[in-house]
């Protein structure tokens, strides 16, 4: 490793340090001559120029190396993932191939190297999640989940390498990390890293909002230290007297965390009272453990009042993932709520490092839910028929499910997502019994198939040989095994009665003696409303449709278009005009710079999010041509992380000649004199025009949605500025639609 020419002298400097500190991580589980072959290899690789560095300027070689640590630091991967990684692009680079890898270092070493092969376009640098490939990255998962666990690695690496990358590059590596890797790193138990994850995201997409957060935080560290070690003083004395070896500290929480409660409580930063958690780390024999944390929870709940709604036992029955905790929430001095976390070392490490840490407590029964939602993964793979787009949407919302745990009449314990039905419990338990299933009796009551289940309930399903899936079971189940299996079920009943359908119908116009032209046909399908051919002929299968009615009406429709055809005036397609309503467009010529430097570009503002001028903005190339969004429009995660191909850059060069329509909600104290007051501050802003306004009072709060033009951000910012300073108004917001 002593000839890498294309480092800068601090890249070099710094590269032989963290290859020093991967060499140590790994001693252990390297075998005698690993380090030796691993130099020759390398030598060969960096005379090639394998690791070269990408349009944003990072090195290669150091992007492995930092992922490679993290992965042995922080996940716990060892020897053949490692070797994996680092020989990883040169084998895609042909410098190495697989048969050198094998004889060098192992099959095993081999195997994780294809698999990352096989997710090339995933792993390249800054690419975006799109069915196709995501498709790939769930074959991965189910194959081996140490190359998600890598791939998760890389991800985190190159987010901490941010600031080197291009805004575009940036943000659309940080939405694919808040929609995807995150919820991965959570459900694989690497909480710390999703953590870091989700922070870094809502840094790179939402700025402002990260920096307010980070300085309310440190603005209030003093006094939260302070109340911190005032709670955490007695509970100290207490847990040393009887005797209990441990460490005990407040761990603020992440700033996404913080973010997400403004977001839901629709609060202030001070309105929010759980910025922290006290956690109590106890050093004790695994035969110990479940009995010292209760006892510590005995000795914490007799000090401090604990809330009953709000304590999670994670010990008696571990998440799915193997998090093994005991929450409670407690009223702490001056009466504020703390939430307080009991583990033991053993699920500290596991809790920080998820499914790795699992691999070094042998013995310890952890992977078995890890098992079950790989085999649903499975299943859903091998469902060829699944929509790719609804494969991917129920994939990711079984990541951040919380759950609950429910029992069959022989007392076996079913973990599901929160919210789970009867439904699919019953599928859980087999498909067959989820095919069937017309209701069931919960804890000896009798309830229908869309009763949502509760923690500890006792459930036994009933079954009827007609029943049959139903489309409107996908509207109340909500694990993804249960929507895989309905949707697969679905597939086949409408394939057989689609052609029963078309077969039905031909025979009714042989039967007539008509031969049906099929361009006609379909334009008259498109006429009758329906979206899709099938969408037609199932109303035939489920009899709404009368076959012969059909025929008649398809012929009226061909006399019909004769007619017209006969009259019609021969007229050039040039002059077809037609008046569709359109989204808001800019008028004036280059008030943006679409793509680097192209002006003159016709575009649309899109409606979902209402850009105006000042705002952050970015371009989205869709059917209707390209649509202008906010950086932090609702839909922007979802548009950069499945379709970042289609992402353009925009930017403001001028201001617009008209101005732009935004939506406000004032909320304040029920009082007319505060409304005309607000009127009033808007009719005396330069450039600023009142288009509509709305109130509605309820419990004495008014809550008013004003329409305004305003020429940019700056005098959207100064006006909202002024609303808020009226006596009475307690909240001013920016809608995005």
């Amino acid at each position: 490793m002593d000839t890498i020419g294309f480092f800068t002298p601090e890249e070099k400097k710094r590269f032989f340090s963290q290859y020093r500190l991967l060499l140590r991580n790994l001693y252990a589980s390297l075998e005698r001559e690993d380090i030796r072959k691993m130099k020759e290899l390398m030598k060969r690789v960096v005379a090639l120029d394998c690791y070269g560095r990408d349009k944003n300027g990072i090195n290669g070689l150091s992007r492995n190396i930092d992922t490679a640590l993290i992965a042995t630091s922080e996940i716990g991967l060892r020897r053949s993932s490692v070797i994996a990684l680092l020989l990883y692009r040169p084998v895609l680079k042909k410098a190495i191939t697989p048969e050198e890898v094998t004889r060098e270092f192992g099959t095993d070493v081999t195997l994780i190297i294809r698999r990352l092969l096989k997710t090339s376009d995933l792993y390249a640098r800054n690419t975006a999640i799109n069915s196709e490939n995501f498709h790939h990255l769930l074959f991965s998962f189910a194959e081996d989940v140490r190359v998600i666990l890598l791939m998760i690695a890389d991800r985190l690496c190159l987010m901490r390498m941010g600031k080197q990358m291009q805004e575009d590059d940036r943000i659309r590596l940080a939405t694919e990390a808040s929609y995807l890797y995150a919820p991965l790193a959570h459900r694989l138990g690497l909480y710390t890293i999703k953590s870091e994850l989700e922070d870094l995201s809502l840094k790179y997409t939402d700025r402002k909002q990260y920096d307010f957060i980070k300085r309310k935080l440190n603005e209030t560290k003093r006094s939260r230290d302070a109340y911190i070690a005032e709670f955490i003083a007695p509970v100290k004395r207490e847990l040393a007297a009887a005797g209990f070896k441990f460490d005990i500290k407040g761990r603020t929480k992440s700033i996404h965390s913080i973010n997400n409660k403004l977001k839901k409580q629709q609060v202030e930063f001070e309105g929010i009272y759980d910025l922290f958690a006290i956690r109590i780390v106890l050093d004790t024999p695994p035969e110990k453990e479940r009995s010292e944390c209760w006892q510590v929870y005995s000795i914490v709940t007799d000090m401090y009042q604990p809330n009953p709604k709000r304590m999670k036992d994670w010990i008696s029955i571990p998440k799915s993932n193997g998090y093994e905790s005991l929450h409670i929430t407690v009223m702490g001095p001056r009466n504020k709520w703390v939430e307080v976390q009991i583990r033991t070392k053993r699920m500290d490490e596991i809790a920080e490092r998820g499914l790795a840490a699992h691999w070094k407590y042998k013995g310890v029964k952890a992977e078995s839910g890890l098992d079950e939602f790989l085999n649903t993964v499975r299943a859903a793979l091998e469902a060829k028929e699944n929509n790719p787009l609804d494969l991917m949407q129920d994939f990711k919302m079984d990541l951040y499910k919380d759950e609950i745990y429910v029992f069959t009449p022989t007392g076996e314990l079913i973990k599901l997502a929160k919210g789970a039905t009867v439904l699919d419990f019953a599928f859980a338990i087999h498909t067959k019994l989820g095919c069937k299933c017309v209701s069931a009796k919960v804890n000896g009551k009798n309830v229908p198939i869309k009763h949502v289940l509760s923690n500890g309930d006792s459930v036994s399903v009933i079954t009827s040989p007609a029943q049959s899936p139903k489309r409107d079971w996908l509207n109340f189940v909500v694990t993804s095994k249960a929507r895989v299996k309905i949707r697969q079920v679905l597939k086949e009943e409408t394939v057989k009665a689609v052609e029963f359908a078309k077969e039905m119908l031909q025979r009714r116009f042989k039967n007539r003696k008509i031969d049906p032209d099929e361009p006609t046909l379909m334009r008259f399908i498109k006429k009758r409303g329906f979206k899709t051919v099938t969408d037609f002929y199932i109303e035939i299968a489920e009899e709404r449709l009368d076959p012969n009615q059909v025929i008649d009406e398809y012929l009226e429709a061909v006399r019909k278009e004769t007619e017209t055809s006969a009259r019609a005036e021969v007229r050039s397609a040039e002059e077809f005009v037609t008046t569709t309503p359109v989204e808001e467009r800019s008028t004036s010529k280059d008030v943006l710079v679409i793509d680097k430097n192209l002006t003159g570009i016709e575009y649309k503002l899109a409606k979902c999010c209402n850009p105006i001028y000042g705002d952050e903005v970015f371009g989205f190339v869709s059917t209707q041509g390209i649509k202008i969004h906010r950086m932090d429009c609702p839909n922007a995660q979802e548009m950069f992380s499945r379709f970042g191909y289609r992402i353009i850059r925009a930017k403001w060069s001028g201001k617009g000649d008209d101005g732009y329509a935004v939506n406000l909600r004032v909320i304040g104290r029920d009082d007319i004199a505060i409304v005309t007051n607000i009127t009033s501050v808007i009719g005396k802003e330069p450039n600023v025009t009142l288009r509509s306004l709305s109130i509605h009072s309820v419990d004495g709060l008014f809550q008013g949605s004003f329409t305004v033009s305003v020429r940019d951000t700056t005098a959207l910012n100064l006006l909202t500025k002024k609303i808020k300073a009226v006596n009475g108004v307690k909240t001013v917001e920016r809608l995005n639609a």
